[in-house]
């Protein structure tokens, strides 16, 4: 047998919600700017690059008189 001792480590017992408080905020915040950076980059970002594609070429009056000649105006 072996006559090494094992001890066991003690539960911390004061101050413990506030240490897991801080970590947790700690990950809350850093999960947050990352998906706040993700959005902007995968949907933002995305988004107003089809717009500008679709703007580019973009004619409003041949638009217009696609919707007249096909009777959605009910005004003269």
């Amino acid at each position: 047998m072996s006559s090494a001792v094992s001890t066991t480590v003690k539960p911390q017992l004061r101050g413990l919600l506030q240490s897991k408080i801080k970590r947790n905020l700690i990950v809350a915040m850093g999960l947050s700017v990352v998906s706040g950076v993700l959005f902007k980059i995968f949907v933002s970002d995305a988004r107003k690059n089809q717009y500008a594609e679709f703007y580019k070429n973009y004619d409003a009056e041949e638009e217009f008189k696609r919707m007249k000649n096909l009777g959605l105006f009910q005004s003269g």
